[in-house]
């Protein structure tokens, strides 16, 4: 007979583990070593091709650009690779590009070389995440796949937080740092895909229907989803990544340390935040959490617009922006990847996560290209523009509630779902 105590604990490890297996946990901390190493070189990306390597700033800029123009490419690729091969492999796949990419960008000496460098490593990223995402959700059953994406949250922001930290220090060691710091990131690919071949096992899935994009964009309810993920991206990804923080030094008068500080809050909402809102989601709506991430975006953009250049508040409105973004974050990502999970067929599934992911790039690409354009000629109009944009996704939120399958319109509750 087990004693009182050995149950207790049993259970405490149960809750600490949120009933995710040793393999999904293995993945986890996977992505929080690629999110170190890649944390550890994004914000010296542009800095070390033009300090480090000569290149002027337009020339570096075009460098980085293309990180993420080869992954707007790459991820529609992705999505047959992982319904044909399964996500293990193309996720072990990308990683291997990746780790060259960086690599290859740890030793360029002229601008061609880089570019070539850059678009194996963008055609690597935009592989990975959708095949990291079908991964995830066939790891972890049904009833548990939003506690995994919550995980894989906290262990992403988590990673890119401590690996900036980290990298400002070695990168204070001039073009020798800048060269360890793109190694040390293609090094945490590779272990991550030492993870993938030694140690994960993926089930085995049907064989892809030959129609395969066809039967995608047939689906109205996910074309509706991306159609709303494109607008969440947009504006609580990139809008709030690229847009505000200029907009805080040059209109604000914010200085560069408090602005980072202010990303820090978001960042640090995000690890505080995620698992708990997933679990508040359990035996919920959706739509309701996507609607309500909406809304926090647009009141966050309102917030910001109400910040007066030399007001005292107009910081601690940055920052209350900032950690009401991270929380919107939260509801929107725990409700994401299992929802796209539920309405794909299971032998597309590679290619459905591929479609999110290209709308997530596309969103990321819109926001600085767009928005920086229309701050420079109306700053008030850009606050109330991005704020329509995220109310409107939460109306489109609400009313997706219909075309969703019956099953797929809650998120499970552990222990009482079908």
């Amino acid at each position: 007979m087990i004693s009182m105590p050995r149950r207790r604990a049993g259970a405490l490890a149960r809750r600490a583990g949120l009933g995710l297996s040793r393999e999904l946990w293995l993945v986890e901390i996977g992505i929080l070593l690629n999110m170190l190493g890649y944390g550890a070189v994004l914000p010296f990306e542009v800095i070390y091709l033009h300090n480090g390597r000569g290149f002027s700033l337009g020339t570096a800029g075009l460098v980085v650009g293309l990180l993420t123009g080869a992954a707007v490419l790459s991820a529609p690729v992705a999505g047959p690779l992982i319904d044909r091969f399964g996500a293990r492999i193309t996720a072990a796949g990308a990683g291997a590009a990746l780790a060259a990419g960086y690599a290859g960008l740890a030793f360029v000496h002229t601008p061609a070389q880089a570019f070539a460098a850059a678009a194996l490593a963008g055609a690597g990223n935009g592989a990975l995440n959708p095949s990291q995402s079908t991964l995830l959700t066939s790891l972890a059953v049904a009833e548990l796949r939003h506690r995994a994406s919550a995980v894989s949250r906290v262990a992403g922001n988590a990673g890119i937080g401590i690996g900036g930290a980290v990298g400002g220090l070695v990168a204070s060691y001039g073009l020798p740092g800048f060269m360890l710091l793109f190694l040390l990131n293609a090094a945490t690919y590779l272990i991550y895909i030492a993870v993938l071949v030694v140690v994960v096992r993926e089930v085995r899935r049907p064989r892809p229907d030959a129609a395969g994009y066809r039967l995608v964009i047939r689906d109205r309810a996910f074309l509706h989803l991306l159609g709303i993920y494109l607008a969440i991206t947009a504006i609580g990804w990139g809008f709030f990544s690229w847009v505000i923080p200029p907009y805080a030094r040059n209109h604000l008068g914010i200085s560069g340390r408090l602005i980072g500080l202010q990303l820090l809050a978001n960042a640090a909402t995000v690890m505080v935040a995620q698992v708990p809102i997933s679990r508040l989601a359990e035996g919920r709506r959706r739509v309701v959490m996507i609607a309500a991430a909406a809304a926090l975006f647009c009141g966050a953009c309102l917030l910001v617009l109400t910040a007066q250049p030399g007001a005292a508040s107009a910081y601690p409105k940055l920052v209350i922006a900032q950690v009401a973004v991270g929380l919107g974050e939260c509801c929107f990502t725990t409700t994401l990847s299992p929802l796209i999970a539920d309405l794909a067929p299971e032998g597309l599934r590679g290619r459905y996560m591929a479609a999110a992911g290209l709308c997530f790039w596309i969103g990321l690409a819109i926001a600085p290209t767009v928005g920086l354009q229309l701050l420079a000629a109306a700053p008030a109009a850009t606050f109330i523009a991005a704020a329509a944009i995220a109310a409107a996704a939460g109306v489109s939120a609400v009313t997706l509630q219909r075309r969703l399958p019956v099953a797929a319109r809650l998120t499970p509750k552990p222990g009482n779902s079908p």
